[in-house]
């Protein structure tokens, strides 16, 4: 079984928690509230797996590595992922080995690493040096070596979050067949834009864990996943800009829907 975590607003963490099988933290928003940071102390106590993000998707950079190192030793996660730098191998490889040298050993919790690149090639060469070292590798949704894939295929999709949906796809597929994947490492996927693409991973018993913050970012939009078809679009509000909102019965009954709608097509619960 894959494990799912759905990222959500403060007011409703308890009741997302209840339906997902670990809790993913934003480092950047232990800044802005002690409430949200002490909800993943609860979780840690409650015995949860937790994994602490270094905000780079919100940010468009990673998190001040010296202040990131004090947030985990405060936290204590059960994992916590280097920062990388977006679409960039050399520059994530770099921010990898001085975080190892610098920080590893002062800091508790198991690494997860992001390969990144702008090209397959250097997407390969970023995964086959963060393979040797990591307790887990993390894929993105939205990389930019995809768009690549993306001006091949025959077929135009409806939206970008379709395309990069196919591109993971393709990914894996690619990777599989050659060989590439490094079957002993268990792999975290990072985000999605469509739900639907995780239909296909079922077979690929290397992916450990899942985050995403789609199903409730969805539902707080009014957007209900189709029982066929998923979700026609992504909603473009990222999940840290609604932390603090408020849900209404009608949101939290479609955000329900949704992530059950989601557990099924991962796990086929």
């Amino acid at each position: 079984m894959k494990k799912i975590a759905h990222e959500a607003p403060i007011s409703i963490f308890d009741a997302v928690q209840a339906r997902t099988d670990y809790d993913y933290a934003l480092v950047h928003l232990f800044e802005e509230s002690d409430q949200y940071f002490n909800l993943f102390k609860q979780s840690l106590k409650k015995k949860r797996e937790v994994i602490l993000d270094n905000s780079i998707f919100e940010l468009g950079t990673a998190f001040d590595p010296e202040k990131y190192a004090e947030w985990i030793v405060k936290l204590q996660p059960t994992y916590y992922i280097i920062p990388d730098v977006l679409n960039d191998a050399k520059g994530t490889i770099e921010n990898f080995d001085n975080w190892i040298k610098n920080y590893k050993d002062n800091v508790p919790g198991k690494i997860i690493a992001v390969a990144q690149g702008k090209t397959f090639n250097e997407f390969l060469e970023c995964y086959n040096h963060l393979t040797a070292h990591v307790d887990k590798i993390a894929i993105s949704f939205d990389s930019e070596f995809y768009n690549m894939w993306i001006s091949r295929f025959p077929t135009k999709q409806p939206t970008k979050y379709h395309e990069w949906a196919i591109a993971r796809q393709l990914l894996f597929v690619q990777m599989v067949e050659r060989d590439l994947i490094k079957k002993n490492i268990p792999h975290h996927l990072l985000g999605c834009g469509v739900p639907q693409e995780f239909i296909n991973y079922h077979n690929y018993d290397f992916i450990d864990s899942i985050d995403t913050s789609n199903p409730v970012v969805a539902g707080l939009k009014g957007l209900r996943y189709n029982e066929l078809l998923g979700l026609g679009d992504k909603p473009s509000e990222k999940l840290f800009t609604l932390i603090n909102s408020e849900v209404s019965p009608d949101q939290m009954a479609t955000i329900t829907h949704n992530i059950t709608w989601f557990r099924k097509i991962v796990n086929g619960e």
